[in-house]
């Protein structure tokens, strides 16, 4: 069988079945440092199981993607949530399928965020695989570091593409 996703808006409700969407929001602010700065706190959940450590981490792309993209596989973290928040403005395409022991392909969903959303996986959600659509492109990860594998991967059955908007 072969499938097409087309990547619906990124927002709060529709991803929150997967984790959370990271944004500014100017409903959640708060003044600090005599008021000249606005500050968002609590903008996503970090979940972490067993031994582990919150882990911050740079992303810089190589190698940029084109749609529409066949994919192959998702993965998933079982031990801890996985955030991904882009250092600048830019659209991010992120697939996700529920955070069940194994992947129906008909229960995948693409998301297109509006350029200054990052993404919170809640631990164990399968995802494809970070994707950008420029060389240089920077993403801040947060997520559960430590020494236990924290990396499962599916390879979907069917044949998945994910088509340009």
């Amino acid at each position: 069988m072969t499938i097409t996703l087309k990547a619906e808006l990124l927002t709060q409700e529709g991803f929150a079945p997967y984790g959370q969407v990271v944004e500014a929001r100017r409903d959640t602010a708060e003044t600090m440092n005599a008021a000249r700065f606005q500050r968002f706190d609590d903008l996503c959940e970090v979940d972490l199981i067993e031994d582990g450590r919150v882990s911050v981490s740079i992303a810089r792309c190589r190698t940029p993607t084109s749609l529409p993209l066949r994919l192959d596989m998702v993965e998933r973290h079982p031990l801890g949530s996985q955030a991904f928040i882009p250092l600048s403005p830019c659209k991010m395409v992120v697939v996700v399928a529920p955070p069940e022991e194994s992947v129906d392909a008909s229960a995948l969903r693409a998301f297109v965020s509006n350029g200054r959303q990052g993404i919170n996986y809640r631990r164990g959600t399968w995802h494809m695989p970070l994707i950008a659509f420029e060389e240089g492109q920077e993403y801040l990860i947060i997520d559960r570091g430590g020494n236990e594998a924290n990396c499962d991967e599916h390879t979907l059955d069917d044949v998945i593409f994910l088509q340009a908007d």
